[in-house]
């Protein structure tokens, strides 16, 4: 490895001073594994006509577009907040138009609504930086509440479960206003109505928490000094090529017992030792 042009580096084991930072502060958390059943998937005008003429369909996956939350503050509950959290979901859906043919696939908007209360402490002071000039426009001031904290949400990839087909007796109204990025996203408005509905079954696994700005005191090491040096990029491809490892994992792929938690139970491992054989010094 090529020396650092800064020199070298050892921030060893005791601060050398104590400093004051700005951070966010996570004051409460919460994690959720959800199954979301029978959501009702939302069409455009031409995929609509792809679903009204379909005898199945199989759901394919999903993705999260975007959570939209909003913060409010909980009556008689002094420093709790909830958490009011609009998921919008992709959700691919292969259309069967008869018993054994290729499947068409199309794509639909999914909605679901969760809410969550978790502790935000309280504050009561209004934050102004030197970022604006005398004439800007601060927008976070003119909000009507300058003390609520920050609502963080964090979603993994969606696991798509299921997907069923059935006549849709009446119009179905949508959850909450769709927005206009999103139908740009799907190429045109969505539609309420269509002789056929879908309905999708999505697990999720969320994680919401709620943030405040404070200033922490830390110990401080060092400041962070690179320990090593750029590497030029080569445009030569079998160069850089030459340099990836070759994927042995790829062609043999983990057992059973190898998946299991930390591989306790397990009665061989990959270098050939059982468990709770020790290897002793000739």
């Amino acid at each position: 490895m090529a020396e650092s042009p800064f020199g070298e580096h050892n921030p060893g084991c005791n601060p050398k001073e104590s400093i004051c930072i700005d951070a966010q502060r996570i004051y409460d958390s919460c994690g959720d594994k959800d199954c979301l059943r029978d959501l009702r998937v939302y069409f455009t005008e031409q995929s609509q006509s792809v679903i009204d003429g379909a005898v199945s369909v199989r759901i394919k996956n999903a993705e999260v577009i975007t959570v939209y939350s909003t913060l409010e503050q909980v009556p008689f509950h002094r420093g709790f907040y909830s958490v009011d959290m609009t998921f919008f979901f992709d959700v691919a859906v292969e259309a069967f138009m008869s018993p054994g043919s290729c499947p068409v696939t199309v794509n639909g908007l999914a909605i679901h609504n969760k809410k969550v209360i978790l502790y935000g402490s309280e504050g009561s002071v209004k934050t102004f930086t030197s970022e604006y000039g005398y004439d800007d426009c601060d927008c976070r001031q003119l909000q009507p509440s300058q003390n609520l904290p920050k609502a963080t949400v964090q979603v993994a990839t969606p696991i798509a479960l299921s997907a069923k087909v059935c006549e849709s007796k009446c119009p179905s109204a949508f959850p909450c206003r769709i927005p206009e990025g999103i139908c740009r996203r799907f190429g045109g408005d969505f539609l309420q109505n269509g002789s056929m509905a879908v309905y999708v079954t999505i697990g999720i696994f969320t994680i919401v928490q709620i943030e405040r700005n404070v200033q922490v005191l830390i110990p401080a090491y060092d400041f962070c000094i690179p320990e090593k040096e750029c590497v030029t990029t080569s445009d030569n491809p079998c160069e850089m090529f030459s340099r990836l490892e070759f994927p042995t994992n790829e062609f043999f792929p983990p057992t059973v017992c190898e998946m299991g938690e930390d591989g306790k139970n397990c009665s061989c491992k990959r270098d050939g030792h059982k468990d709770g054989e020790k290897e002793h010094n000739s």
